[in-house]
């Protein structure tokens, strides 16, 4: 049967505990009681931009934000504290650079964003290939640290890379660092997954202006080319990466593997088209070791992977009817315990939906059904039994098992819907971090809410 939603006479009654179902339907109406109480938690006449995840303290009592407008031009990076709205500067940019994209470690009340070049010039502004990753302790405010380094010149230093880093995410530990990378000296156009572990400082020569140390060992993980081979597992783009489990996966030998990480992959179909699937990339726990190729690059040859990573594509979606990876954008999401990856992709109707697929492969499954599609990035809840995402303008918690969502806030109008960047949990499980774009004193701004989920 076809997806019937119900009408909306009474969405302003839905505090009353009023519940409608919609009919052969997974998810709950906007009649429903909402399981959250919604507070708006920044008020200040900027914007407040939430990363895709990553955006709580370790003890969910802060959330870090930065303040972009249109572009790269965030000034600063903030925290607020959830219950009190105090606000905390973490960073504030200098010398012409800016910073954004935010995220916090899960262990300790430290930060890691981008930084674009301080003393910009004509021939190094901020760029995808001109960026970088740094950590801000918060008992130091303003002080940072290098997070990858940078080598421009050969002979290229191992640990260290030649371009700019984006989005970067602590693993469940704190202790490794993923993100997005594009080299400045080879094929600049294309992206790959990059990872630095804290296994050594990496000191380089200072031969150019832009080179820089970097606080920890970094590599490519992913394998890339600029012409890949059309109906192949070859890719020309690898983006929006995420962890595998808390502590890994289980492999298909029944051995774990420790360390992994999910992205998207654009493949090259028969036809030519171009396709984002499902890759899995395992990692070694050794990341110095050279593989096929120097793991610092050469003068005509990007980064490479070091010896022991083993990329494998997870979807083949050619042959559907919506084929490829689909909807707003957003990173893949393992589950806890890293039996599952989470990605957005239309059902046959054409609607954006939740699915899952196994980091050891085989057929992906669809979780939702909902006749609104999936609306933002999305996280899973710490115990794994939730997905948090926003849907049909609410947030919205979808049940890992059954698939069945439930609205757990009220449904509003569309200038002021839950955007799609973020909708993250915090680690207690208790409350989801998400923005909306409010008006005051005639200018609109983007600013942070939380859903407090009851108990």
């Amino acid at each position: 049967m076809k997806h019937i939603a119900a009408p909306h006479p009474l969405r302003n009654l839905a505090w009353l505990g009023l519940t409608f179902m919609t009919l052969n339907c997974h998810t709950e109406t906007p009649h429903a009681s909402f399981p959250a109480k919604e507070r708006q938690i920044t008020k200040a006449q900027h914007n407040h931009i939430l990363t895709n995840a990553g955006v709580w303290s370790p003890d969910s009592e802060w959330i870090v934000y930065d303040m972009r407008s249109t572009g790269f031009d965030g000034p600063r990076i903030e925290a607020v504290n959830v219950q009190t709205g105090e606000i905390k500067v973490i960073y504030e940019s200098r010398n012409g650079a800016y910073c954004g994209v935010v995220t916090c470690s899960p262990r300790e009340k430290k930060s890691v964003f981008i930084l674009g070049p301080e003393n910009p010039t004509p021939d190094w502004q901020y760029d995808f290939s001109h960026r970088q990753g740094v950590i801000v302790d918060w008992s130091k405010p303003g002080v940072a640290v290098n997070l990858d380094g940078r080598d421009l010149t050969p002979p290229f230093t191992a640990g260290a890379l030649r371009g700019g880093s984006h989005v970067h995410v602590w693993d469940s530990q704190g202790d490794w660092v993923s993100y997005t990378y594009n080299d400045a000296l080879v094929e600049s156009d294309i992206r790959d997954i990059a990872v630095s572990a804290p296994r050594s400082r990496v000191s380089v020569s200072k031969k150019h202006p832009r080179n820089h140390d970097g606080e920890y060992f970094s590599v490519l993980a992913s394998r890339t080319l600029a012409n890949p081979k059309p109906d192949s597992d070859e890719i020309k783009r690898a983006c929006e990466e995420a962890w595998v489990g808390a502590n890994g996966y289980l492999r298909a030998d029944g051995v774990r593997q420790k360390r992994a990480l999910a992205f998207q992959g654009s493949v090259v179909t028969a036809k030519g088209e171009t396709l984002s699937e499902v890759f899995i990339v395992d990692l070694p726990e050794d990341l110095t070791q050279p593989g096929e190729s120097p793991i610092a690059g050469t003068e005509t040859t990007r980064p490479n992977p070091p010896r022991g990573a083993t990329q494998r594509r997870l979807t083949f979606t050619a042959g559907r009817k919506f084929p490829g990876l689909q909807g707003p954008r957003h990173w893949l999401r393992s589950s806890p315990d890293g039996s599952r990856i989470v990605f957005l992709m239309k059902d046959d109707a054409g609607i954006v939906q939740l699915w899952t697929i196994s980091p050891n492969g085989g057929a992906a499954t669809q979780l939702t059904h909902n006749p609104w599609p999936v609306a933002s990035s999305f996280t899973w809840s710490p115990d794994g039994r939730h997905i948090a995402h926003v849907m049909d303008n609410s947030v919205y918690l979808t049940d890992a098992t059954t698939g069945k969502s439930q609205r757990v806030t009220e449904r509003t109008a569309d200038a002021i819907a839950p955007q799609s960047e973020a909708c993250v949990y915090s680690p207690d499980g208790k409350k989801l971090a998400f923005q909306r774009r409010k008006r005051d004193a005639g200018h609109e701004f983007n600013q942070v809410c939380v859903a407090f989920l009851k108990e």
